[in-house]
């Protein structure tokens, strides 16, 4: 578990399932206008059951790093953030992505959350490099990240498929400074 001021962030268990499946049932419509189509079995436990088993092999095999944002106050589940597409060797770098609760936008949790995240990939994982896409037009995610310490690289041209449709994503890393 990573503990901050308002809220933890702790890797998802198959007994969070029914949470999750509340959190992305929620705000399916406010989550689906920035990620990829989602398979049928998605908004359902079953599938909910089924992909955090799939995150819990892949954290296994140091592949991806999948938690679950709770609020510090009551335990509530009020959003998801993921190191992926992990890379080893020469360039031990990931992406990171997140979702957070439409209802608690705004407040500070996801800069938070992004910079447990980050600390934990840089101090534990000895990542040397983070980096995010986030569609222009989506400027609290880019507030997010900037007041996290990422920086603008440039715009990677129709390289994520959102709701069928290829969309330009903003460029953002971060380096470890224990690296510079």
């Amino acid at each position: 578990m990573l503990k901050g001021n308002t809220i933890y962030v702790r890797p998802l268990e198959v007994k969070d399932a029914e949470e999750n499946l509340r959190l992305q049932s929620e705000n399916q419509d406010f989550f689906e206008q920035f990620s990829m189509i989602r398979a049928d079995d998605y908004y359902t436990i079953e599938g909910q059951r089924k992909r955090i088993t799939e995150y819990q092999q892949r954290l296994e095999k140091d592949e991806e790093y999948y938690f679950g944002i709770f609020t510090v106050s009551d335990d509530t589940l009020i959003g998801t953030v993921s190191l992926f597409q992990i890379i080893r060797g020469a360039l031990q770098t990931a992406f990171i992505g997140y979702f957070l609760d439409k209802s608690h936008n705004g407040k500070g949790l996801m800069t938070e959350a992004v910079r447990l995240i980050v600390d934990y990939a840089f101090h534990e994982l000895k990542l040397h490099r983070i980096e995010a896409g986030v569609m222009p037009r989506n400027l609290g995610s880019m507030r997010v990240l900037e007041k996290a310490g990422f920086h603008k690289e440039g715009i990677a041209r129709k390289n994520v498929k959102i709701n069928g449709v290829w969309e330009d994503h903003q460029v953002l890393a971060i380096l470890n400074p224990d690296d510079e």
